[in-house]
């Protein structure tokens, strides 16, 4: 489980506050903070 590069995602929640971030990935779900999102290259397609 984890992210590596030229791993396509789409993100698909975000909670009331703006934290944590949801993003599905390789069929399945991950929760990332703010913060570790921000490190996170998106490239809309």
């Amino acid at each position: 489980m984890g992210l590596t590069p030229g791993t396509e995602f789409t993100i698909t929640r975000f909670a009331p506050m703006g934290d944590p971030v949801e993003i599905k990935i390789r069929g399945f779900s991950l929760s990332l903070r703010k913060n570790e999102a921000s490190v996170l290259l998106i490239e809309k397609v």
